[in-house]
């Protein structure tokens, strides 16, 4: 199944894709859905509203989760290009619902900083509450995957060794369209091409298959730290080719269009405006 969060006249709607149009499921969004042990039925098998997908307008996947985890440095060809060895452990850091934007949304660059930069990322949905996960569970607990674009403010990032506050930037995170279960991408951990182009050029081009950490270790390891409740997300990491890395470094400017898709997923496209 391929699962939205819609924007419609009368607020948002949780919607299943089917053929060209989304149906309505009968809860205000994903989050709320997620948060029945039975989501995954009335997922299948509501039959409410339809709505065009031609033009729809996705809200984040999950507007609002209570947590959102992202993982740095879990693909080998990044962590070489910024200079760090393999780790050990996931490195892990966290978001707030207010830096998520939907799909299509622009993206403002803040007016603090010219260095705005593009992360793809396979980002996981979490469908039920786990602590301390054993693989089987965590694996049971993945709802599907989506699609994460990690902008991040890399002269606020690097200013002191936690990144977080280059992490947050209100309303900067676009995250969607789709929450794509695992039946319909190959299971679990998935080997999906990832791919950034900024105005039509490549910039980042990857498979998740070469994560270092896969989604059922991060549903492990996150939950062994903190509970993890259905509508949650995280970020397994972006491949080699941000900005940052460059020489000379490239950022975004306003007037850019920036994609970042996951076969199978769909993309998030959006452009870059002033703040």
């Amino acid at each position: 199944m391929k699962l939205a969060t819609l924007r419609t006249a009368d607020g948002t709607r949780a919607v299943r894709l089917d053929g060209d149009v989304l149906i309505d499921l009968g809860h205000a969004d994903l989050g709320e859905l997620l948060a029945r042990p039975d989501w995954r039925t009335l997922a299948a098998t509501a039959s409410g509203p339809a709505h065009p997908a031609d033009g729809a307008d996705f809200a984040p996947v999950v507007p609002a989760p209570s947590k959102v985890i992202c993982v740095g440095h879990n693909y080998t060809n990044h962590i070489k290009e910024m200079g760090r060895d393999l780790p050990e452990y996931p490195t892990l850091f966290p978001k707030f619902a207010e830096t998520l934007i939907g799909a299509h949304d622009d993206i403002a660059k803040p007016a603090e900083s010219d260095a705005l930069d593009w992360e793809v990322e396979l980002a996981v949905v979490i469908g039920a509450q786990v602590r301390r996960a054993d693989e089987q569970q965590a694996a049971d607990a993945i709802a599907g995957f989506t699609v994460m674009n990690d902008i991040s403010v890399r002269d606020w990032q690097f200013r002191t060794i936690e990144w977080t506050q280059g992490k947050i930037w209100e309303a900067s995170t676009p995250v969607g369209p789709y929450l794509v279960t695992p039946d319909e991408v190959g299971g679990v951990r998935p080997a999906l091409q990832v791919t950034t182009t900024v105005d039509g050029t490549v910039m980042q081009q990857d498979d998740t298959g070469t994560l270092l950490f896969d989604p059922v270790f991060l549903v492990q390891y996150i939950s062994t730290v903190i509970t993890l409740r259905p509508g949650d997300i995280i970020a397994t990491g972006t491949p080699a080719g941000v900005g940052n890395a460059r020489d000379p470094k490239v950022f975004l400017l306003p007037g850019q269009s920036v994609t970042t898709e996951i076969t199978g997923l769909g993309a998030c496209v959006n452009t870059v405006v002033e703040a």
